[in-house]
């Protein structure tokens, strides 16, 4: 059997996307729990929010379902499912969204607190957002991780556009 080791080295993953609206709606779409639970989740997954306190040090719960039923076994907290819950650190209205982020598990390859900030940046065709997460559990994949940032952000633009 092989064994994952930790690194000590600290993780982070980013994706970026220019998404045809104003910050201001894009900002207001990470707040209403509607319209999280209809864009949030990455392709292939379905979100519910189960706790959703939208303000400073405000908590939420969530979990992203696999639509997929061969996908068992897959999740991190169930076999069907990625359930985790956190915090709102800081909202900056229109420009900053940083969260605290922890995954419901057993697995050490999944524990630990993930740090997910999002940026809204105005430009002249829409704005740019750009999502970085830090201090990621070692036992997500880099590649699959920024390819699930990618396609959140798809699903915001769709959503939002």
């Amino acid at each position: 059997m092989k064994v994952m080791e930790r690194s000590n080295r600290i993780r982070i993953d980013t994706a970026s996307a220019v998404i045809m609206a104003s910050p201001q709606a894009i900002y207001e779409a990470f707040l209403d729990p509607k319209a999280i639970a209809a864009w949030r989740s990455p392709q292939g997954m379905q979100c519910h929010i189960h706790t959703f306190e939208p303000y400073e040090s405000g908590t939420f719960r969530m979990s992203f379902e696999y639509l997929d039923t061969s996908c068992v076994d897959v999740g991190k907290a169930a076999s069907y499912a990625d359930i985790f819950h956190g915090r709102f650190l800081k909202l900056i209205p229109y420009e900053r969204i940083v969260e605290l982020i922890e995954f419901e598990v057993d697995d050490p390859a999944f524990s630990g607190t993930m740090i997910l900030t999002t940026m809204l940046v105005p430009i002249s065709n829409g704005t740019q957002v750009t999502i970085v997460a830090e201090n990621i559990p070692y036992g997500i994949k880099a590649d699959d991780h920024k390819e699930r940032i990618k396609s959140t952000l798809q699903h915001l633009a769709t959503f939002i556009e």
